[in-house]
């Protein structure tokens, strides 16, 4: 018989003023190759091990068991509590606006994901295998901003990340290059929440019974669980769609798989959102953070079984693009920050200009006063400045491609640089920065990415944009 482990994750889904969005799972592995390496046990083999079992972590996995949540203030008290047997995640309701909080969480009355954790990483025979590391969860969250109040807010732009780190690869090497900055920016004061720009899991090796599309949970433990893992305890994501998600670039639709891994159903549909939400087709939703800023998402991806070419040019969700990039020049949000995985202005090698965006999007982020935006699939950084919006390309957070651009002027390229990298941008009242980081150095500092501009020339960072409202 086989050797078996069971490793349990945790992952704070999303935040809002008054409430937390807390979901648990885990993933079971099997050592049964020649050299003792453990192997991912994919989703159709759950039940071998687990009778009854169909998904390792999500909105849709089975419940593990009883389970109850409990959130602490600084003094260890506990402020407010939620409890299932149906599922693994849960709100819990009752918290106070920008306030920081400890959390547990307990199945069958037993602690979960207690301790130090085996995470995946480099071993003395060589290559990378399931061992035991040397952190632990630091389970802690602080809640948004009342929406009144303007706060300052630091958050991480990560796209076209998803590569998976189960083989060691120059692929591979590079999202764990990355996945240590956003750790990092985890560990210190101020950063509340990720954004993706898509692209959230490729096709990648590693999974006893998969072929590692995106499609099964298993696919996800070694392109998003592990690599971000400590972060995803801390911080919520909030993702868009790119191509390599959907039958775009890939024989696969992985959508209800980000549906599923992202809780999407409980956080950006109609029933829950409201006019905050427009799906079926596609996925748009916004949420702001305290008084002065809002994020947009839009699904850019291609439509292909739709009357139109991209999903935002469907009617449908033409009353969600009007109420959100409304004809107010910014003056109901001072920041409104539109995301998504296709870029309006891209000077390339690969991809150029989307010209749907340009046409239908770009005259909705004038007319609201939007200021900055971001996408990905570029895999490389670029800023394009165009009738005095900043648009940052940031599709390198695992992908990259170290050919140089060619179509600087029709996307109004100001920067761009071939290095894996993240964004980090910080809104503080009526400025912005923007920051590409590219790795933690020896002594464990976040090291900036140096752009170029179109002449060669090199760009200093970070870059700054204001809002004159």
């Amino acid at each position: 018989m086989p050797d078996t482990h069971f490793e349990p994750f945790v992952h704070l889904v999303d935040l809002a003023p008054d409430r937390a969005l807390i979901a648990w799972g885990g993933f079971w592995f099997r050592r049964d190759a020649p050299d003792g390496s453990w192997q991912v046990v994919g989703d159709d083999e759950l039940g071998e091990l687990d009778r009854g079992r169909t998904g390792s972590i999500g909105a849709r996995s089975e419940p593990y068991g009883s389970a109850v949540v409990e959130v602490f203030d600084r003094s260890g008290d506990v402020v407010a509590e939620a409890r299932t047997d149906t599922g693994n995640h849960v709100w819990v309701d009752g918290l106070s606006p920008d306030t920081g909080y400890g959390y547990r969480i307990r199945v069958d009355g037993l602690p979960w994901a207690e301790g130090p954790r085996m995470d995946w990483g480099p071993v003395e025979r060589g290559g990378l295998d399931l061992r035991p590391g040397d952190r632990a969860y630091d389970l802690r969250f602080r809640t948004h901003p009342a929406p009144g109040v303007a706060v300052p807010l630091d958050f991480a732009v990560l796209g076209d990340y998803g590569i998976g780190v189960l083989t060691d690869t120059g692929s591979g090497r590079r999202q764990r290059q990355v996945a240590d900055v956003l750790h990092r920016l985890t560990e210190e004061p101020g950063v509340r929440l990720v954004i993706t720009v898509g692209d959230n899991v490729y096709p990648s090796a590693g999974t006893r019974g998969s072929q590692g599309s995106g499609a099964q949970d298993s696919d996800w433990y070694g392109s998003f669980y592990q690599p971000y893992r400590y972060v995803l305890s801390r911080v919520p994501v909030y993702p868009t769609v790119g191509n390599h998600d959907t039958s775009d670039a890939e024989s696969s639709d992985d959508r209800e798989q980000i549906r599923d891994n992202f809780h999407t159903d409980a956080r950006f549909t109609p029933e829950v959102a409201g006019p905050r939400a427009s799906v079926d087709p596609g996925m748009f939703y916004r949420f702001g953070f305290g008084a002065d800023v809002e994020f947009v998402c839009i699904d850019t991806s291609l439509s292909r079984d739709l009357a139109t070419e991209h999903f935002f040019e469907d009617p449908r969700h033409e009353e969600f693009l009007e109420q959100a990039f409304p004809d107010d020049g910014g003056a109901g949000r001072r920041w409104r920050f539109p995301f998504s995985h296709h870029p309006a202005y891209c000077a390339g090698p690969h991809h150029g200009n989307t010209e749907p965006m340009v046409e239908h999007l770009v005259p909705l982020f004038a007319r609201a006063g939007v200021r900055a935006a971001f996408a990905g699939h570029e895999h490389n950084f670029q800023l394009a400045r165009v009738d005095g919006i900043d648009y940052f390309v940031s599709g390198a957070g695992g992908k990259l491609r170290e050919d140089p651009p060619e179509d600087f002027g029709p996307a109004g390229t100001v920067a761009w640089g071939a290095q894996v990298h993240l964004l980090l941008a910080r809104v503080d009242g009526n400025t912005l920065t923007v920051t590409p980081l590219t790795a933690v150095t020896a002594d464990g500092a976040t090291a900036p990415m140096t752009p170029r501009a179109p002449d060669g020339a090199a760009v200093e960072v970070p870059f700054v944009v204001r809002h004159d409202r």
